[in-house]
């Protein structure tokens, strides 16, 4: 029964992640806009910038941004002493077609790693699993143009099967199967540890609480620390820890 009642509050979640016409959402997108413009960001020309591009769960949705995961990645990074710039470019009820469209304008300033945190609300549309995977890839070629260097980090989701059982199995292997692909990295499932649990999620039921938002960095930073820590550095921490 737990497990029927946590799947029953994970697929209402997920349903309202693809809300994204509601006044909080434009109240959301400017607050995320103005987050994301390279005109707002003061970027020292020692650091290195680590752009998290993605939907309302990396927009903090709900919260104050400083709460969300993006600035805790900041945070962390800030405490070990690494010179990385952290900004946050997610757009609440952003789909792959529409991240796609705004790709260009975001990639007008350097970026060092590019976290992709796209895809749950296509997959909550029915939008056929060739056509995301189709823009993600697109997205992935247009990084990897403008700069080869840019390392590229893929966040992976999953969805109920409410749009058939085959379908949410498809749209699950697509993260893998692009990360493999594109020989880039993947966190497996972003909301690991989060979706589905009441207590760690907004009222609303339908965004992570701070608490929530707190543990997604933890998934993030799993995958990211192999991008950023020196050697030396990853071996301490893990003696810390």
């Amino acid at each position: 029964m737990l497990k029927v009642l946590k799947f029953r509050y994970f697929l209402v979640v997920l349903l309202f992640l693809g809300c994204g016409e509601t006044p909080e959402k434009k109240q959301t997108d400017t607050q995320t806009e103005a987050v994301s413009s390279p005109e707002k960001e003061t970027i020292s020309a020692d650091d290195k910038v680590i752009l998290f591009y993605g939907n309302s769960l990396t927009a903090a949705y709900g919260l104050d941004t400083k709460e969300g995961f993006p600035n805790r990645i900041q945070l962390k990074l800030d405490s070990l002493g690494l010179d990385y710039k952290v900004i946050n470019s997610g757009l609440s009820g952003e789909t792959t077609s529409g991240g796609l469209n705004r790709l260009d304008w975001v990639l007008n300033q350097p970026v060092d790693i590019f976290v992709l945190e796209l895809g749950a609300n296509d997959g909550l549309r029915g939008i056929p699993i060739t056509e995301s995977m189709n823009n993600l890839q697109l997205m992935i070629n247009m990084v990897k143009d403008k700069n080869p260097e840019t390392q590229i980090i893929l966040a992976g989701m999953q969805i109920p099967p409410n749009m058939g059982a085959d379908y949410a199995s498809q749209f699950k292997m697509m993260y893998p199967t692009l990360a493999k692909s594109n020989n880039i990295l993947l966190i497996p499932f972003l909301l690991e540890g989060v979706a589905g649990i009441p207590s760690l999620n907004l009222e609303d039921g339908i965004h992570p609480t701070a608490e929530g938002q707190r543990i997604v960095a933890e998934n993030v930073w799993e995958i990211l620390k192999t991008l950023v820590l020196p050697r030396e550095t990853e071996d301490h921490v893990k003696e810390l820890n």
